[in-house]
C-alpha cells in the first residue's frame, strides 16, 4: 500500500534519488536547500513494503508576487515533481498534487504557479497553461562600440545596486517577484552566475544576457534600457550573432535598440491553478513578466 505524507529530513536520500532519475538539472538540489521550510512543503509517495521508499515527490514554496492592481500576494510555485521511472502510472503525482494544494491553501496562497513542458500531467489536478509574451527577432544595427558607452561588466557581488534597479522596475509588475535580500544572494546567482553576463548601467540599469552560438538571450532587464540594449547589438556584431530574443514586452519603447524586427512569440510553459483568487488579471496583464531567475 503507498502512503502519501509530508517529507521528513531521513526522506531526503529517497527523494534526491528520485529526482535524480528524472532530471538533468544541475541546480535543482542548491535551489532546494536555499529553502529552510522545504520538508514540510515536500510530498513522497512512500512505496510498499520492499519497495523504494519514495517513489514519487512534489514539492512546493511560497513566493510573493506582483499583481495587476500594483499590490502583491502569497503565490505556491509548485516544482521538482517527478516520479521514479518504474512506479509510473500509479497515479502518484495527482495524489501529492492534491496535498500540496491543500497545503498552499491552507498557508495562504491566493493561488498556485509552476513552469513545465508537460502539461497533461496537470491539466487534471486544475492547474491551466497561460501564455507569457516573448519577443525575438533580427538584431537591430549597433548605435554604440562596446569601448564607447557607459555600460560595464557587473558582478553579482554588486547585488545591492542590481537589488534597488529591479526594485524601481517592477514596482507595480503583474508577475514578477517581491525578491529579498536572500534571494540575491542565494537564488539569483544559481540562474545568473557564469555563463550569464551581467552589464550594468551604473545608476540606470542593468541586463542579463546569456550568449548563444548562433542568437544572443536577454533573460532579465531593468531600468532605462536603450544604452544597455545598444551595447548588446554591438557585442553581438563583434560576434557575428545577428539574431535576438528578450523577455520584453513588444511595445517596449528601447525595443529598436535591440531588434530590427520584433516577432511575439507565445511561451506556454506556465500553468496556473486558483486557490483563494483567480488569478487571470494578473496573468493576462500586457505588462506582466515572470523573470527567468525567479522560476522553481
Amino acid at each position: 500500500m503507498t502512503t502519501y505524507r509530508a517529507a521528513v529530513p531521513a526522506d531526503q536520500a529517497g527523494i534526491y534519488a528520485v529526482w535524480s532519475a528524472a532530471f538533468t538539472a544541475p541546480r535543482l538540489v542548491p535551489l532546494y536547500e536555499t529553502d529552510d521550510g522545504r520538508f514540510t512543503r515536500t510530498f513522497v509517495a512512500e512505496g510498499a513494503e520492499g519497495a523504494e521508499k519514495v517513489e514519487a515527490v512534489v514539492y512546493w514554496l511560497p513566493r510573493r508576487l506582483r499583481t495587476a492592481d500594483g499590490g502583491s500576494e502569497l503565490v505556491g510555485g509548485v516544482a521538482n515533481v517527478a516520479t521514479l521511472p518504474a512506479a509510473r502510472g500509479r497515479g502518484h503525482i495527482r495524489s501529492l498534487l492534491a496535498l500540496a494544494a491543500e497545503s498552499m491553501t491552507a498557508a495562504g496562497c491566493a493561488w498556485s504557479l509552476l513552469f513545465t513542458g508537460h502539461p497533461g500531467v496537470y491539466e487534471g489536478s486544475g492547474w491551466k497553461v497561460f501564455r507569457q509574451r516573448r519577443v525575438r527577432g533580427p538584431l537591430a544595427a549597433p548605435r554604440v562600440s562596446p569601448s564607447s558607452s557607459s555600460v560595464r561588466q557587473a558582478s553579482l557581488a554588486e547585488w545591492p545596486l542590481l537589488a534597488e534597479l529591479y526594485d524601481r522596475h517592477n514596482a507595480s509588475r503583474p508577475l514578477s517577484t517581491v525578491r529579498t535580500c536572500d534571494d540575491w544572494r542565494q537564488r539569483v546567482p544559481l540562474f545568473y552566475g557564469a555563463p550569464v553576463d551581467l552589464l550594468l548601467d551604473e545608476g540606470s540599469g542593468y541586463v542579463a544576457v546569456r550568449w548563444h552560438a548562433t542568437s544572443v538571450e536577454l533573460l532579465e532587464v531593468a531600468g532605462h534600457l536603450p544604452p544597455l540594449l545598444s551595447r548588446v547589438a554591438a557585442e553581438a556584431a563583434g560576434r557575428g550573432i545577428t539574431e535576438g530574443s528578450a523577455r520584453l514586452t513588444p511595445d517596449d519603447p528601447a525595443l529598436p535598440y535591440l531588434l530590427a524586427e520584433a516577432h511575439v512569440v507565445h511561451d506556454t510553459s506556465g500553468m496556473a491553478r486558483p486557490l483563494a483568487r483567480d488569478p487571470s488579471v494578473t496573468l493576462n496583464a500586457s505588462n506582466a513578466v515572470h523573470w527567468r531567475a525567479d522560476n522553481f
